[in-house]
């Protein structure tokens, strides 16, 4: 497994509590069942969003929850790298060749309640494929089957793709890098997944170095239903 994972990796890491938190508060967020389909994504490249998702997802199929991680970071997709898992055929040729979903969601063998769906071949018009009608019927087709889907896209200040795809599921992770991210960025993405009417579920603060013994230290902070942020409880 990828470095990356740590609540694959070491268990008993505080980041992976931290993961644990986030987890629960999205059970608590999620009490009616409404947020099955979820975006994760940031203003910017490099705030660790893919790194969220992977964790965030493992953390959930641990409860014995079926979990599916689908690629849409159609333009440099990183998931299959995290998973050690083939990117030969994934959602880009489910949307272009009507390939059988069957055929191209990949299971782990170690993680036996998650799955997942690579891009595939990085296609001229990432953004085209995102918005057809294809792949609204697949998100719908999804739910179905899995308790959570978790979509990777594209830094939603950079392209339009995570937009266009927030607007299709129940709710957006934002993930922030402390130290790094300039406010502005998370201005701007805040505006642009207010203008399509996107439902934030909360922010991810990545990579702030709370000890001397943690390289990452994750916060999760829930948006209210005015401008604020509230900070949720996930000191150690």
């Amino acid at each position: 497994m990828n470095d990356n994972l740590i609540t694959y990796n070491d268990s008993k890491h505080q980041v992976s509590e931290s993961y644990r938190m986030l987890r629960t508060n999205l059970h608590y967020l999620n009490i009616n069942k409404r947020y099955k389909t979820i975006v994760v994504t940031s203003s910017n490249p490099g705030e660790g969003k893919t790194t969220t998702l992977a964790n965030l997802a493992l953390t959930i199929s641990q409860t014995g929850k079926r979990v599916l991680i689908v690629e849409c970071d159609l333009r440099k997709p990183r998931v299959h790298k995290m998973f050690n898992v083939s990117n030969t055929k994934g959602i880009v040729n489910v949307i272009v060749e009507r390939v059988p979903v069957q055929d191209v969601i990949q299971k782990v063998k170690e993680l036996p309640n998650m799955e997942i769906m690579t891009a595939g071949p990085i296609p001229p018009d990432s953004t085209e494929l995102l918005e057809s009608k294809v792949m609204k019927e697949l998100i719908v087709n999804l739910r179905e089957t899995y308790d959570t889907i978790l979509f990777d896209t594209p830094p939603i200040c950079s392209v339009t793709d995570a937009a266009i795809l927030s607007s299709q599921v129940d709710g957006v992770i934002l993930v922030v890098a402390s130290g790094e991210t300039n406010i502005e960025s998370v201005r701007l993405a805040r505006k642009l997944l207010d203008k399509i009417h996107a439902n934030i579920l909360g922010v991810v603060l990545s990579k702030a170095d709370m000890s001397k013994n943690s390289k990452y230290y994750y916060q999760y902070y829930q948006y209210d239903n005015q401008t604020e942020i509230k900070k949720k409880s996930m000191h150690h």
